[in-house]
């Protein structure tokens, strides 16, 4: 899929942001949901399935993402690996929250993942509205 030009001149872009948003958007309702209940055993359903959403959704925004053609993958990269570091020190350091409070077992699981999603949804967000406006 490539980046089409419209009349006044901007490229037209699959909705990479609004994926990766709405993904981060579903784990941050989730890890509320989860925190809400620490350190008492949350209800997994709702977590749980708020958790598939965020990766349905986040696989999505991956796959149009690699489609497309006629973009700055170096500005990206660089913008990525960066920002992806910056979130897996934030989401270590409210894992270890978790932990310290005594999460264990499937919420503990949950969680990670939750975590995961969060440290690279918000990365890619970061680094794709920096690369869409750069010179591919």
């Amino acid at each position: 899929m490539s980046a089409m030009a419209r009349p006044d001149g901007d490229r037209v872009f699959p909705p990479i942001a609004w994926l990766t948003t709405a993904s981060l958007a579903s784990v941050v309702v989730g890890g509320i949901l989860m925190a809400s209940y620490a350190p008492r055993k949350a209800p997994l359903g709702v977590a749980t399935a708020l958790l598939v959403l965020a990766v349905i959704l986040l696989s999505i925004a991956a796959g149009l993402l690699s489609h497309v053609k006629d973009f700055a993958w170096s500005t990206f990269t660089k913008v990525f690996k960066w920002a992806l570091l910056a979130y897996i020190v934030e989401a270590a350091m409210i894992e270890f929250a978790f932990v310290r409070n005594h999460t264990s077992g499937s919420s503990l699981l949950i969680i990670s993942a939750m975590l995961v999603i969060f440290g690279v949804s918000v990365p890619t967000t970061i680094a794709f509205t920096v690369a869409r406006y750069a010179d591919a």
